[in-house]
């Protein structure tokens, strides 16, 4: 489907009108060989509070609250602040298992929020922590508490700086990187926009590793449609994350609508260049070439229900389908049956979130109406057969199509 709008428009206008910004700054900005970087941290601070202000208003001017954009900072460092503050103690200590990085974490965390804390009391900006894990948005009254949260603090004009809460976090309740806990709190607090400052001078149109020359994509008009295995390069030595998780995350971000923007976070006043450079742009400026990548949103938003759904935990098994299955589920928008079941895999209960696949490949994820136990027992049966083994407290889909998400972001 042809787009009303190029590219270049659309994050003209984008950058233009958003009022809700999720920015997500990860570890290999933040940090350096000696720790958090007191510099970086101060220009970004300060990046951030212009941002907040409304286009065309001057610093010291009256804020206008209704036109002020609200801003949720998500923050990567706590366990690189830490290493390298037991380092000054001299305890050079190795945080490659799980409980050494929530250590590492409880260590810096407090560091963390310290230094985010002056940086932005120099420019008016309260802050306020929120530590987070994955069960504080799959649960949904906590999931509804959480967005009230925050839209109390962004009404207060208050800056929310998360962080995953990595010192209780066991792994199953873990988002895995901060890319994956910003693309959940875009939905949250319902964002017109999410950037992501990055080590990288944008996504790169080939895998560093093997074409280091590479340049740097202006925009992806589809970001499904990537190979990222084989575009993007490993992990940075100081994150968790590297390019495939950013683009993982703006590819959840794009279902819902929103564009994604990563940046060089390290580069001078980029937030304010790019910023400024849209809206000249919008205002019917001559269009300047800006740092970064443009990640668009995709044609058709899916809901907001649906993504939640989705993402709120990792899949906890396996269902493979036959081809009369899946075709009905991606050409048909059908519900999944038993009789298009073929083999199940995991020891999941019933309304646990499964991943559901065809020769190999993932479809989709969806809510399960049966355990991993039952549906064994029924895998392949027609309707009747069902109702012979489980008897009339049974459903007629596996899963139903209003809780299954296809083509998902895991």
């Amino acid at each position: 489907m042809e787009r009303p709008e190029d590219w270049r428009q659309e994050r003209a206008r984008v950058l233009a009108q958003a009022r809700v910004v999720v920015v997500k700054v990860g570890s290999a900005v933040l940090t350096d060989a000696m720790g958090l970087s007191a510099a970086v941290l101060d220009s970004l601070a300060g990046q951030l509070a212009g941002l907040r202000r409304p286009p065309g208003s001057q610093a010291g001017q009256q804020a206008n609250q209704s036109g002020e954009r609200r801003l949720v900072l998500v923050s990567s460092g706590a366990v690189a602040a830490g290493r390298a503050a037991l380092a000054v103690h001299g305890r050079q200590v190795e945080t490659t298992g799980l409980a050494a990085r929530q250590a590492a974490a409880a260590v810096g965390q407090g560091q963390l929020m310290r230094a985010w804390d002056a940086a932005f009391h120099a420019h008016g900006m309260p802050t306020a922590q929120v530590l987070l894990t994955r069960d504080d948005l799959r649960a949904r009254q906590r999931f509804l508490n959480a967005r009230n949260t925050f839209a109390e603090l962004l009404q207060w004009r208050v800056l929310p700086i998360v962080n995953e809460n990595d010192t209780v976090s066991v792994s199953e309740l873990k988002f895995g990187d901060n890319d994956c806990l910003a693309s959940l709190l875009v939905n949250l607090t319902g964002a017109d926009l999410f950037v992501n400052l990055t080590s990288s001078p944008g996504v790169l149109a080939a895998n560093p590793q093997r074409q280091p020359d590479a340049p740097v994509m202006d925009h992806i008009d589809d970001v499904a449609a990537l190979d990222l295995s084989q575009l993007c390069g490993g992990k940075t030595s100081v994150g968790t994350g590297g390019m495939y998780s950013k683009l993982l995350a703006a590819r959840r971000a794009a279902q819902i609508g929103v564009p994604t923007l990563i940046l060089p976070g390290r580069e001078p006043d980029v937030l304010a260049r790019v910023f400024d450079a849209a809206a000249l742009e919008a205002a019917g400026g001559t269009p300047t070439a800006t740092p970064g990548t443009w990640v668009r949103p995709a044609g058709h938003a899916i809901p907001r229900r649906k993504f939640w759904l989705a993402y709120q935990s990792e899949p906890a098994g396996n269902v493979t389908v036959d081809a009369g299955a899946a075709q009905a589920l991606l050409r048909k928008g059908g519900s999944l049956l038993p009789g298009g079941v073929r083999r199940v895999e995991g020891a999941f209960q019933k309304g646990a979130l499964v991943r559901v696949l065809h020769e190999g490949q993932s479809l989709g994820v969806g809510l399960s109406n049966y355990s991993a136990a039952d549906l064994k027992k029924i895998m392949g049966l027609k309707r009747h057969e069902v109702a012979a083994i489980l008897g009339d407290a049974h459903y007629p889909e596996v899963i139903h199509r209003d809780n299954l998400l296809l083509d998902a972001a895991v």
